[in-house]
């Protein structure tokens, strides 16, 4: 079983208009990889905040938080109620703390992979890729 980098290997032998080109990956720049990954943190984070309010503005449109109060109300005599503990504020408050603690970890998570990928290439050689440029749009 061949890869698509030896097929671009065997089709280099034929005279065509097209150039192709065989590298291998054998290094991954850890600052390199720590700034994408702090920088595809960062829109994850985003889309965090984002999607913790939408969920929190469906919640209350849908009058699920009343509901709930309702059925806490049975059991603790309405002094515990959940619209006490659920605001704007406290859904933006923790939607901040988790995108902070999720920009740290994806922050870190890419640059750890970078260094295990520049481990690995020690053994495994790297990672083949196969590059074509062609006149074709």
């Amino acid at each position: 079983m061949s890869s698509i980098a030896d097929q671009l290997a065997k089709k280099s032998t034929h005279k065509t208009g097209v150039k192709q080109v065989r590298l291998r990956l054998v290094y991954v720049d850890f600052w390199s990889a720590l700034k994408l990954s702090f920088l595809a943190a960062i829109a994850v984070a985003v889309v965090t905040v984002v999607g913790f309010v939408l969920l929190y503005l469906v919640v209350r449109a849908t009058n699920v938080i009343a509901e709930v109060d309702g059925v806490m109300a049975g059991f603790s005599d309405g002094s515990i109620l959940l619209s006490q503990f659920l605001g704007l504020p406290q859904v933006l408050s923790f939607a901040a703390v988790v995108a902070i603690l999720n920009l740290v970890v994806v922050t870190v998570l890419g640059a750890v992979l970078a260094g295990i990928y520049n481990l690995a290439v020690k053994v495994t050689g790297g990672l083949l890729v196969g590059f074509s440029s062609s006149t074709h749009v």
